[in-house]
């Protein structure tokens, strides 16, 4: 019964944490500072597409030993950087936030390589956003600064165009676009077969961040003020820190895993096509101290008075040593029922053989050797003293004696190999 009950509970520990995994393929880093009114972020969105021409045809003939380097980077003044920013904009809008982005660098690079087997297609884009206009109240000393972070999800949809003048007009967030630019003869058939599906899914999508909620993030907060890297965030020392964080496999979020695609198309013959994603994962720095809501921050410069906390899920430190001790005695208990479950089995065994109470111990016979040694025998008590049954040589001695018999001639000897005359 109890290894059902204990069989049920990891059972239901599993299932819990495989509920409604969250898939995605955007990493966010901001900080956040009421007193500026600034925020700071990183948002890199990557993805990975393999197309698989192993059993040869056109495309193993076209895309064969093809490699291709596009990288590069761009501020706001870049033609085509206003209009992302307005998409970008509209997106955190959609999620019924009042932020936008005022200013923007992007970085970008992709690759294509093309092996004997199947090519790799690489993307990776990464936005560096000045987020304003998040501060819903500022901190007055009695009430905390409420700060809105309902635009961490931000994302553009569709053709993205920016100019760079090592490669003119680049379309960023179709992957089809760098096959539109460098394969050209494949590009048409590729999207009008059922690759075209993925081929045309845009990068720049951070929907798995928006739609983990706040309450659902880890966090971290450091009440001591103590800042070792502030200098390298823009902190003074003495700035006490919240952190939320979110990509961590839990019960609560579900498993973080890689996402997948594959599909099957046919050109010439049947190819297959696959794309990868990292999943989702995001850390928001607060300069202060940070509680939650549903869309915002309650933010204040120092911690409560008598607020303790070590780790995530903002449970005192009481709470972690009590959960720590409770985990102790569990595992007394489950010593203590071993124990007991080993000494209920011991009565049911019944011995077999000698008891080993019943030997002793006496001196080995000297006979196999030829000599003694310091070992022992055990032998049986109660049994024939072991003088009566003892090898018949321990009695005789292990050196042969020889003796030569006495001459009873009186005559002579004669010399050793003397032989009579004839």
């Amino acid at each position: 019964m109890k290894l059902l009950i204990i069989a049920l509970f990891v059972g239901a520990v599993i299932a819990l944490g495989s509920i409604a995994p969250t898939f995605g393929s955007a990493q966010l880093e901001a900080t956040l500072e009421d007193a500026t009114g600034n925020a700071l972020a990183k948002m890199t969105y990557q993805r990975t597409i393999w197309i698989d021409y192993s059993d040869g045809g056109n495309l193993e003939n076209i895309l064969s030993g093809k490699n291709v380097t596009v990288v590069f980077s761009v501020d706001s003044s870049a033609v085509g950087m206003k209009e992302l920013i307005q998409k970008i904009n509209s997106s955190i809008a959609s999620n019924d936030s009042d932020a936008y982005v005022s200013d923007m660098s992007l970085d970008y690079v992709a690759l294509m390589t093309g092996r004997d087997d199947k090519m790799s297609i690489d993307y990776k884009i990464i936005l560096r956003p000045v987020i304003e206009n998040f501060v819903i109240r500022d901190y007055t000393g009695t009430s905390p600064a409420l700060l809105d972070v309902d635009w961490r999800g931000f994302g553009a949809s569709g053709p993205v165009e920016i100019y760079t003048p090592n490669h003119g007009m680049m379309e960023i967030n179709l992957p089809i676009s760098l096959f539109d630019k460098y394969t050209p003869e494949i590009a048409m058939q590729l999207k009008s077969s059922d690759a075209g599906e993925l081929l045309t899914k845009s990068i720049m999508n951070a929907n798995g961040i928006r739609d983990q909620p706040i309450g659902n993030w880890h966090f971290l907060f450091d009440p001591t003020g103590i800042g070792v890297d502030a200098a390298q965030y823009g902190f003074q020392t003495g700035s006490v820190i919240s952190k939320y964080t979110m990509g961590e496999s839990s019960l609560r979020e579900g498993i973080q895993v890689e996402k997948t695609n594959e599909a099957m198309f046919t050109i010439d013959k049947t190819y297959s096509i696959k794309t990868f994603e990292a999943s989702d994962n995001a850390s928001l720095d607060v300069v202060g101290f940070a509680t939650r809501d549903s869309g915002f921050f309650g933010v204040t410069p120092t911690a409560p008075e008598g607020y303790a906390t070590t780790s995530s899920e903002e449970f005192p430190a009481m709470v972690l040593y009590g959960m720590a001790g409770m985990a102790a005695l569990g595992g007394v208990a489950f010593m203590l029922m071993s124990m007991r479950k080993l000494k209920k089995e011991g009565k049911n065994l019944q011995q077999t053989g000698i008891d080993p109470t019943q030997l002793t111990g006496v001196q080995t016979s000297s006979s196999s050797g030829g000599y003694q040694t310091v070992r022992g025998e055990a032998q049986v008590k109660g049994l024939e003293d072991y003088n009566q049954h003892q090898s018949y040589y321990d009695d005789k001695s292990q050196v042969e004696e020889k003796s030569e018999t006495e001459s009873t001639s009186t005559k002579g000897s004669m010399p050793k190999g003397w032989k009579p005359e004839k």
